[in-house]
This record gives structure tokens, sequence and C-alpha cells, in this order.
């Protein structure tokens, strides 16, 4: 993901990665199968992700509102063309000599203002179509990686709570945060 300005920014999907590969290098915990992981630092690492996700839920709020200003415009021109199509038409009409040319010219007219108009709407509805795709592909690989994320917690506390001597053994170490 690139910021405006062109540098290169974090999302939301390395985060959680970042936090996945933190969790994978935590120092093992002997004779099973938890880890030893900094609380403060796991802690922001997460708070970092969860000021991150606003921002990408915005960002997928704005591609919608450009959609329908999109949509919007074209509407307008399409009425734009259709009304001067048919002003032109009426023109045309008005004039007794070429009533009959006057009349299929403002019909080519007002069919090829519709033909626009629909065309305009195929390429904003293919373009929308294809920006949501992005997005809930995006969703589903962020919810993959949180899943994930969560699926190795659990194990990693499950692990933890079956080995009661060995918890006693190493009383004096930082537990896991609860989430």
């Amino acid at each position: 993901m690139t910021d405006i300005d062109g540098s290169k920014s974090v999302g939301a999907l390395d985060r959680i990665e970042e936090i996945i590969a933190y969790v994978e290098q935590a120092k093992a915990v002997p004779m099973s199968r938890a880890c030893k992981v900094d609380r403060a630092e796991m802690i922001a690492m997460l708070e970092e992700l969860q000021n991150e996700l606003p921002g990408d839920l915005r960002r997928a709020e704005a591609m919608l509102q450009e959609r329908d200003s999109i949509i919007n415009a074209g509407e307008r021109e399409a009425e734009r063309i259709i009304a001067e199509g048919e002003s032109e038409h009426a023109r045309l009409v008005s004039r007794h000599e070429i009533t009959v040319s006057a009349e299929h010219e403002g019909n080519r007219i007002i069919a090829e203002a519709r033909g626009e108009a629909q065309r305009l709407r195929d390429e904003v509805d293919e373009y929308v179509d294809t920006t949501l795709a992005n997005f809930e592909q995006f969703l589903h690989r962020a919810l993959s990686g949180v899943e994930r994320g969560r699926d190795k917690m659990h194990t990693l506390r499950e692990i933890g709570s079956f080995a009661p001597a060995q918890q006693e053994q190493f009383e004096d170490e930082k537990p896991l945060p609860q989430l």
C-alpha cells in the first residue's frame, strides 16, 4: 500500500503478518508448546492494528461514495444528453419541410444518448464491482489472518492449561495476555 506522498505504508494485513511472525519467533517455554512474548510489545502491535482498521474501512467507504458520485455524474450526463437530443428532436420536428428527417435524426440522437448512458452505467458498474471484489478479498485475507492468530493464541493457551506441573515450574514468568 502506498500513501499519497508515494511512501510505503504498512496496512492492516501487513500488521497482522508482523504479529503472527512475532508470536512464531517468540522464545519457547521449555517442555511445552507455549512461548514467552513481551506483553507491552504485543499490546502495542495489536493497538496499531486496531488503529489501522478504521482507516481501511474509511477508504472502503470513500470508494463507495466515489462510486455513487461517478454513477450520479453519469446519470446527469445521460439526462443532459437525452434532454439535448429531445430538444434537438423537437426543434427539427417543428420545421414543416423536414419533419420526417427531423424525427429520424431526433430518434437517432436519443438512441445514441441512451446507448452512451448505458455504456457509462456499465463501465461504472464494472469499476465498482472490481473495486468491491478487491476490497472483499482484502477483508477476507485480514479476517483469515486474524483467525489464524487467534487460533494460535488459543492453542498456546490450551497447551499451557494442560501442563500444571510446568506452570508451577515457571511461576515467576508472565503469562500470555488474555483476550
